[in-house]
């Protein structure tokens, strides 16, 4: 382990552990947000918790909100940024953060990102972006989707089955590798690269969890860049050769821009389509209603997204002293949104705790964030979830759990890893 990979865990996740620890000891809600490991199991209780105490609760690391309207607020704030840049850190935190910075890694939340970079770089890669992952672009992919799917339920011939490593993980994995273009004979290696990838997105990691998701970030870059440079030589139809055709974006940018639509785009697919599963098993007059009125399977998709939001929580800095809620919020300051509070906020969706596929407003969730960051990947995530589930529970309409479930371990991410079930 080298001084500056020991630099980057102390700067971005050791003081954050620190500081955690010591205010969860003294009640902070954030921090027990972070600490808790039953608020990882279910966290709805301390949501509750959070809007009881008011609309932006202030801690002392930051603020905090579950309230719906002002978790929409501070995601459209122009003075709230969404990456925390290493200026935030004061004095000399801050240049030993810079010091120890690789730009070799290219994670999720490392610039050029589209997670954290603003404008006017956000507007200018977005803006290329779009004119290639169009609305129409996604829809055009229903009929692979349905393929995929079926062709994973075709091999399902076992009464027992792993539903994650078997059904869930599987469909966004090809679907993402078709839209990189990737090989086939790489699918294996993109799915492997997904997983590792997914704690890169908490904050507080241990030793050990840093160098497992820095060796898969330095893995997966390498790749990337064996990648891009074939694309280049061999551009195929897929839709990122149509991106690296535009020479808008530069090749780091490129790299970032794969990257976050495998990190952001797969796990949190893999997440809708194991925690949808679950819902409708334990929900059986939910699924019938699907089953006599097929066309609820959108809003169905949306009401999982809202019911358990595959991202829990975001949060942005204060690029200059703003307000939020009507409260003052300095210059470095943090505002912690917890989407999943947000969307069972009993002030926009009426029973919130009630799982109801028919709800008339489920749509208005905020898993997909808000403002510019508004997730550029909602429209194929709900195909996948639309076609990914349908096509389970037509084929297999007795679908039960099995024993031996268990929950993904991160904290901004929220999902199934293990999930058996019994298909007949």
């Amino acid at each position: 382990m080298d001084l500056r990979t020991d630099l980057r865990w102390a700067t971005q996740h050791g003081v954050v552990r620190l500081a955690m620890k010591r205010a969860a000891k003294q009640g902070d809600l954030q921090a027990r947000s972070v600490t808790d490991l039953a608020h990882r199991a279910d966290p709805y209780p301390l949501y509750a918790e959070v809007r009881d105490r008011g609309t932006l609760v202030r801690g002392k690391l930051g603020s905090i909100t579950a309230s719906h309207a002002v978790v929409t607020e501070a995601l459209r704030n122009d003075d709230l940024r969404a990456g925390p840049g290493d200026d935030v850190l004061p004095g000399a935190l801050g240049r030993v953060a810079r010091w120890a910075r690789d730009p070799a890694l290219l994670g999720p939340v490392d610039p050029p990102s589209l997670l954290v970079t603003e404008p006017p770089d956000h507007t200018r890669m977005r803006r290329t972006v779009s004119r290639v992952f169009t609305a129409r672009a996604i829809e055009n992919l229903r009929a692979r989707t349905e393929q995929v799917a079926a062709d994973l339920l075709d091999r399902m011939t076992e009464p027992r089955v792993e539903l994650i490593d078997a059904y869930c993980s599987r469909l966004p994995v090809v679907m993402i590798s078709e839209i990189l273009g990737v090989r086939p004979a790489d699918h294996a290696r993109v799915l492997a690269f997904g997983r590792a990838g997914a704690p890169s997105l908490d904050i507080g990691l241990n030793r050990r969890q840093h160098r497992s998701v820095e060796q898969g970030v330095r893995e997966f870059s390498t790749w990337l860049t064996e990648h891009l440079a074939r694309v280049r030589r061999e551009p195929g139809d897929d839709l990122f050769s149509q991106l690296v055709g535009q020479a808008e974006l530069s090749d780091t940018e490129l790299r970032s821009l794969a990257g976050l639509v495998l990190a952001a785009g797969f796990e949190t697919t893999v997440n809708l389509l194991g925690s949808g599963t679950v819902l409708l098993t334990e929900h059986p007059d939910q699924l019938a209603r699907l089953q006599q009125d097929p066309e609820l399977w959108p809003n169905a998709v949306d009401e999982v997204l809202r019911y358990e939001s595959p991202v829990q929580v975001t949060a942005r800095f204060a690029v200059r002293a703003t307000e939020v809620a009507g409260h003052q919020v300095q210059a470095g300051g943090l505002v912690v949104t917890m989407l999943g509070g947000a969307n069972r906020d009993p002030a926009v969706f009426a029973d919130p705790d009630a799982f109801d596929v028919g709800r008339a407003n489920a749509r208005e969730h905020v898993s997909f964030s808000s403002g510019r960051h508004f997730c550029l990947g909602a429209s194929l995530a709900r195909l996948e979830g639309e076609v990914g589930l349908r096509a389970l529970f037509d084929r297999f309409p007795g679908l039960a759990l099995e024993p031996g479930a268990r929950r993904t371990t991160t904290r901004v991410l929220r999902g199934w890893e293990h999930l058996p079930v019994r298909t007949r």
